[in-house]
């Protein structure tokens, strides 16, 4: 196939990937007037089912159904979706705590299917005018040309490009071409934790088990396990432990928990409401592949006005703040923009889509690894809970000031960098004024306010209107 230039108003993008960050991409390119094609390595999950075992249930939030409204999504995603108000926490010792995730149940998280959900959103594409094709695995990219060699049944053929996307992954294969072509600055930091996925099952009549509407987790230290809830009434059960166990400080780890009868015991011992409700305990266990946690980061994004990265292949992070396809899909939304505006210069548009979205993207990253720590070892801490009781009254004290940190994150569309500033200026504050405390009723409320007052400025709403007609 002969290349084409890129004449001046060129509006075609070549897609590689077609999960979830390529789909949505694809509609919103393809709403826009673009010619859009995807080229995926996998086979239509649409017709062959979605690979499990692996990050089945997605944490949707604000940000992610900004970019689904853009879109024309929305509606047919949240129609599978769950609301999750808070976290449900089972202490060790039986108790039970619905901790909120916002002040009322205008905040919350949705617990969506990663396989309905991609399913959704690669008929969306479709229907917006993109071409979609499967079983065609990139094998190389001649930059200069702007040509892509990739492999099918058939064999193997070039394709000319004008602009190629790396929408595929943390192993992104794009990003891979790139590196031969220039330097991105690439490393990868490995968490030294490891999840592994499992069920909890309906009851008899199909209903749920535990409390539908929340995200269940089960903190123990450095360790932990979470559910979430699905629409047929079941729940994903993930177990996060470390690669390495210390078995000094009771602290199990994958080197010793190895089959289903060792995660039994492990669960019947440290879960034990949780283990009765996870009859194929065993066999997931043993069957299911066990997923590694790192974090990627690159200096750069893009090359020039040929080739650009969004969602995981830019900036893969752990899941712990439930923002990894939210900030994917944010990413779109903003190249999407930057494309539109810069008309014929792509290399204008996607420098501009790494200066705004790179530095938010290491933002999240950070707060993502440290929400790890806050979910396995400080959500039943006494002193965590002061904080975060003391967190919600200034919210509701002063809220065009005080925004709690998950909230910024999760609710706005303020920049992730935006929201860790100020929730490291939040958290001070919140620290200086419980010192010594036992409860609220202790504090000097004047001193907070004025403390208040003092050291934050009003923050921008963060909230984007739903654009017209979506």
């Amino acid at each position: 196939m002969p290349n084409e230039s890129s004449a001046s108003g060129d509006r075609r993008l070549t897609i590689i990937g077609a999960g979830l960050a390529g789909a949505v991409l694809a509609a919103l390119l393809a709403r826009r007037g673009w010619q859009v094609e995807v080229h995926e390595m996998r086979g239509d999950p649409r017709r062959q089912g979605y690979e499990r075992g692996r990050s089945i249930n997605l944490a949707l939030a604000e940000r992610g159904r900004g970019a689904l409204r853009e879109a024309g999504a929305d509606g047919a995603v949240m129609a599978q979706a769950i609301m999750m108000r808070g976290r449900m926490v089972h202490f060790d010792d039986g108790r039970v705590d619905l901790q909120r995730y916002g002040l009322d149940d205008s905040e919350v998280i949705w617990s969506v299917h990663r396989g309905r959900l991609n399913q959704a959103l690669l008929d969306i594409a479709e229907r917006a005018g993109a071409r979609l094709y499967f079983d065609r695995k990139l094998e190389s990219v001649d930059f200069e040309a702007k040509t892509a060699t990739f492999s099918d049944a058939g064999g193997t053929h070039e394709a000319a490009f004008s602009t190629l996307v790396g929408a595929d992954g943390a192993g992104s294969a794009v990003r891979r071409e790139m590196a031969r072509a220039t330097s991105l600055g690439e490393r990868t930091r490995m968490l030294g934790h490891s999840y592994k996925e499992l069920e909890i099952p309906p009851t008899a009549d199909g209903g749920f088990r535990i409390e539908k509407n929340a995200l269940h987790i089960w903190p123990r230290g450095r360790f932990m396990c979470i559910a979430l809830p699905n629409t047929e009434g079941t729940f994903t059960v993930t177990l996060f432990m470390p690669n390495e166990g210390d078995p000094a400080a009771d602290v199990p780890g994958f080197d010793r928990v190895r089959d289903g009868a060792q995660a039994r015991a492990l669960f019947q011992r440290r879960f034990p409401d949780a283990s009765p409700l996870i009859p194929r305990l065993e066999h997931d266990f043993e069957h299911n592949p066990t997923g590694s946690l790192g974090t990627l980061y690159l200096d750069r994004w893009h090359l020039d006005g040929r080739a650009v990265l969004v969602g995981d292949a830019a900036h893969a992070m752990v899941p712990f703040h439930g923002q990894g396809m939210n900030c994917a899909f944010e990413d779109c939304a903003a190249l999407a923009r930057h494309l539109d505006a810069a008309g014929d210069d792509p290399a204008r548009a996607l420098a501009a889509y790494q200066d705004e979205r790179l530095p938010n993207a290491r933002a999240i990253q950070h707060m993502a690894l440290e929400n790890y720590l806050e979910m396995r070892d400080r959500v039943d801490d006494a002193d965590y809970l002061l904080q975060r009781a003391l967190e919600i009254r200034l919210a509701h004290r002063h809220p065009d000031r005080f925004v709690p940190r998950y909230s910024m994150v999760t609710f706005r569309h303020l920049p992730y960098a935006l929201a860790l500033m100020r929730g490291n200026l939040q958290r001070e504050l919140l620290v200086e004024l419980t010192a010594g405390l036992e409860s609220l009723e202790q504090l000097d409320w004047d001193r907070a306010d004025a403390l208040v007052h003092e050291r934050l400025a009003p923050l921008p709403s963060g909230r984007v209107p739903e654009r017209a007609g979506s």
